[in-house]
């Protein structure tokens, strides 16, 4: 797929329209928060836009090309998902008001693309002048999927670790103690400091990066395009931050997303590994097709959302049922023995109807 500088430009520039539109409209020009309603509305908004845009590379490109870009997108998506618990993390422990989360995740997840177009366009580079590349993309995927399938529950979600470039912000920028509203940049005492704002923006984005560290090799598992790459995660990251807010703190039921995510990055390993086989000429090396790349992440996905949410409603009635057993263990003999306990000191019994008398 031969995309000219011309086409480059036009997306980029819909994307930081996107980006300044989305401010306008949500914000208009005062700091708000993201109710249910809007972050419905906009999920909606951007998957439509990620297959309208499929649907018009079926057209220009082709049905490979489009399918490679839905494999894609949904693989971003999926692994994107997973970012929201260290994201509520974050915001959580900066204790970002609800008003500028919005804001925060906005420009944070912008410089998160800025980040990854520099990965894809290094590792696009990569990919063209060494095959070999893709075997050690396929070996760190099949680990990357070892390692989430012995992940505990807890261990990445209440664990935040500051990265370096982190670290670094916070040391060499002077930092206000508190927020001054939207702003990122405040003057006190005549100094001009940042504000923790801005320290959460950078916060979002580099630790958006390194969850990129996996992500992008698997797309690559999916298309050697660098447009489709990019594309794919502009539209999975621009719909991860009103999903943010729609889920809440509902995607704490994905109980089993850990091991669907570890399921398709080991088959997109795999894949890769093969791939790259079969660029060296291994008779026995298959190729996997793209639309069966697609129906094992479609069914993955699905079968994943389901069992965690079928898991999360037998849990929930579990532990309806084991409250209700436990106060109908408090029986009308208990409830009495309490009532006369209460009575008695207050020297009346409850059962006669006495009022307590004094000085007897």
């Amino acid at each position: 797929m031969d995309v000219s500088l011309w086409g480059w430009g036009l997306t980029l520039g819909c994307l930081i329209a996107l980006i300044f539109v989305d401010l306008i409209v949500v914000d208009r020009g005062k700091a708000r928060a993201f109710t249910l309603r809007q972050a419905g509305a906009w999920v909606t908004f951007y998957v439509t836009l990620a297959v309208l845009f499929g649907l018009g590379l079926a057209v220009v490109a082709g049905g490979s090309i489009a399918g490679q870009f839905f494999a894609g997108y949904l693989t971003e998506y999926s692994l994107s998902i997973d970012n929201l618990f260290i994201f509520y993390v974050i915001l959580g422990r900066f204790a970002v008001p609800k008003i500028h989360q919005h804001r925060v995740l906005l420009i944070g997840i912008a410089m998160a693309l800025l980040l990854r177009g520099v990965f894809i366009a290094a590792g696009a580079a990569a990919i063209s002048a060494f095959e070999w590349v893709f075997f050690i993309f396929g070996a760190f995927l099949i680990w990357t999927a070892a390692t989430l399938l012995r992940r505990h529950d807890d261990a990445n979600e209440e664990q935040f670790t500051e990265n370096i470039m982190l670290r670094w912000s916070r040391r060499l920028l002077p930092t206000s103690d508190d927020y001054d509203g939207a702003k990122v940049v405040t003057r006190r005492q005549g100094r001009l400091l940042v504000t923790p704002l801005f320290i959460v923006m950078i916060a979002i984005g580099t630790t958006d990066l390194l969850f990129a560290l996996d992500s992008i090799p698997a797309i690559f598992g999916l298309t050697r395009e660098p447009y489709i790459v990019f594309t794919c995660n502009a539209f999975a990251l621009m719909g991860l931050r009103q999903l943010y807010f729609l889920l809440g703190g509902l995607v704490e039921r994905l109980v089993y997303l850990d091991k669907g995510l570890s399921f398709i990055l080991a088959f997109i390993g795999v894949k890769l590994v093969l791939e790259a086989l079969h660029s060296y000429h291994v008779a026995w090396a298959p190729e996997i097709p793209i639309w069966l790349s697609l129906a094992v992440i479609t069914g993955t996905m699905a079968v994943t959302t389901l069992a965690s949410l079928f898991k999360a409603r037998r849990s929930a009635k579990a532990s309806t049922e084991a409250a209700t057993e436990a106060s109908a263990g408090d029986g009308p003999e208990e409830a009495a023995d309490d009532d006369e306990l209460t009575a008695g000191r207050r020297g009346a019994n409850p059962r006669s109807g006495d009022m307590p008398t004094y000085g007897e």
